[in-house]
């Protein structure tokens, strides 16, 4: 690619306005990780809420070992990509010796990210059911 701190010009045919439109690519991949990253959390949070609606509702609840194996899964690929995101997030990428490292990283978190989303949408397709929102105050329905 170039120099150590190559930055890439997007408009080359305007060079009176190239401190406006330069992209340091270091600064652009480290931006896109740490986005990856909120993602990752709210995902997490998201996750750890529905881990533990399911442990409420306790063993007798239908889909209690998909949902928990699901959502165990779901939290430890989760757990894997923010590390990966993090060890991404400190490698240069402007150093051409780490490159190929940073590539494989990348192509090892995209994979896990599309695994979660999958495993994510069996998560959403079981469904989890909070107990107690509505409460019936002795009232029976039948």
């Amino acid at each position: 690619m170039g120099s150590e701190g190559e930055m890439i010009n997007l408009h080359p045919s305007n060079p009176g306005s190239r401190a406006e439109n330069v992209i340091n690519i270091n600064h652009y991949a480290t931006k896109k990780s740490v986005a990856e990253s909120m993602l990752d959390v709210a995902l997490f949070m998201a996750n750890a809420a529905q881990l533990k609606a399911v442990l409420e509702q306790g063993p007798s609840f239908q889909y209690y070992a998909a949902l928990t194996a699901l959502i165990s899964i779901s939290l430890f690929f989760q757990t894997a990509i923010g590390i990966l995101l993090i060890v991404m997030a400190r490698l240069n990428l402007n150093d051409v010796a780490k490159q190929q490292r940073l590539d494989l990283l990348n192509n090892i978190a995209t994979v896990l990210v599309f695994v979660t989303v999958i495993v994510n949408i069996f998560i959403t397709a079981f469904g989890v059911q909070k107990t107690g929102l509505y409460p019936t105050y002795g009232r029976r329905l039948y």
